[in-house]
């Protein structure tokens, strides 16, 4: 089945107009969703809609209000706010382009691919795909989607362009408050090398495929194993912490120079990558005898 838009309209760039949708680049991964059951019965518990001295209310009497002091709400129709006219609901208007670079990652939220809506579009997205990569600035703009204005970036992804939405300045919060009772005083040399080559030593390309969600996991175990006891009594499993993670460190010297005596080249993984990281590592090691 075909991907449903996220939004379609046009890309405008001055007076060149370009017909495009937005795709969601995401979707929902493994996850365990749980519901609220009644104990006694098993029973899954359900919602209603009530007023309170009122009770249980028909959906189709119920209507959007903004309260504007205690108690007092303005009501609102979906089709009085639907009429709400901006003109970002089917344009986005490419209003700045900046280094990729400038924007800091706390701002970004979500990401969207952007095609063409149909062949006619296509040279000028293109020209608009390859001015973009060529001059390495990322594009901003806002999109009215879904009851609210989204500022958004974007820039070149393979063959189309990605469009990741961003948070505004009022709802990112400065980190000074949190990071002022920390020392300004510099590391110790030593010790800043030993890091350093702790780092260097787990530094590998990121695949996002070498992780998996280990919690979701260990919840689909535990399910498959409570659905098979017969008992109903609760299954507690202590996973402990391991010896070397427990407590604050003392001595970071000493840790520090263990941790990099201990550790390989690669991170630890998942155990049917690590497999291929071996036969990888052979590979090459035959390569480098023969060359030398």
């Amino acid at each position: 089945m075909a991907a449903r838009a996220y939004w379609s309209g046009q890309i405008r760039l001055a007076l060149v107009s370009i017909p495009v949708e937005i795709f969601a680049a995401t979707k929902a991964g493994a996850a365990i969703r749980f519901n609220q059951v009644h104990k006694p019965s098993g029973k899954r518990i359900a919602y209603e809609k009530v007023v309170p001295g009122i009770g249980p209310v028909d959906r189709d009497d119920i209507i959007k209000g903004y309260e504007v002091e205690k108690g007092h709400y303005v009501l609102l129709e979906e089709r009085e706010i639907e009429a709400v006219k901006i003109e970002s609901k089917r344009t986005l208007e490419l209003v700045q382009f900046v280094e990729a670079d400038e924007i800091d990652p706390l701002y970004f939220e979500k990401p969207y691919y952007v095609a063409p809506k149909d062949e006619l579009a296509e040279e000028a997205f293109i020209v608009l795909r390859e001015a973009l990569r060529k001059a390495r600035k990322v594009a901003l703009g806002q999109l009215s989607v879904r009851g609210s204005e989204k500022l958004v970036a974007i820039k070149p992804c393979g063959k189309g362009l990605l469009l990741e939405t961003l948070r505004y300045a009022d709802e990112v919060r400065q980190g000074r408050a949190f990071f002022a009772d920390i020392d300004d005083a510099k590391p110790d040399a030593e010790l800043l090398d030993l890091a350093t080559a702790l780092i260097d030593k787990r530094t590998a390309p990121f695949d996002a495929g070498e992780f998996e969600n280990r919690y979701v996991e260990a919840l689909k175990a535990l399910i498959a194993k409570k659905a098979k006891s017969k008992s109903g009594k609760a299954i507690i499993e202590d996973a402990g912490e391991p010896a070397s993670r427990g407590g604050n460190v003392v001595d970071l010297m000493a840790a520090l120079k263990k941790s990099v005596g201990r550790e390989g080249r690669a991170p630890a993984r998942k155990a049917a990558s690590a497999g291929k990281t071996k036969a990888g590592g052979k590979a090459a090691t035959t390569k480098r005898k023969r060359a030398s």
